[in-house]
């Protein structure tokens, strides 16, 4: 199968979390505040334990969502690459 041109590929963003029980927290708060529509939208998928890749569209979204979820999602730093994440 032929490889996406780069036009055609979702744009990411990378943020890195600080927070108890993030996986399920997570999850629970953006179901919450945008619903399913808007979860499967933002496409959140793990790649460390506190380092979260979200599509760049539903970023604000998903920011706002971890404002008003009762339990502490602290977002420490936004960033397009994963190396300007760590530094």
């Amino acid at each position: 199968m032929k490889a996406l041109i780069p036009s055609h590929r979702e744009k990411k963003r990378y943020l890195l979390l600080e927070g108890k029980n993030l996986k399920k927290n997570v999850y629970n708060a953006i179901k919450e505040f945008v619903g399913v529509l808007g979860l499967s939208e933002a496409s959140p998928a793990w790649i460390k334990t506190n380092i979260l890749s979200i599509n760049r569209k539903s970023l604000d979204k998903v920011k706002a969502s971890f404002a008003i979820y009762p339990e502490k999602i602290d977002v420490k730093k936004v960033a397009s690459t994963l190396k300007g994440l760590r530094k």
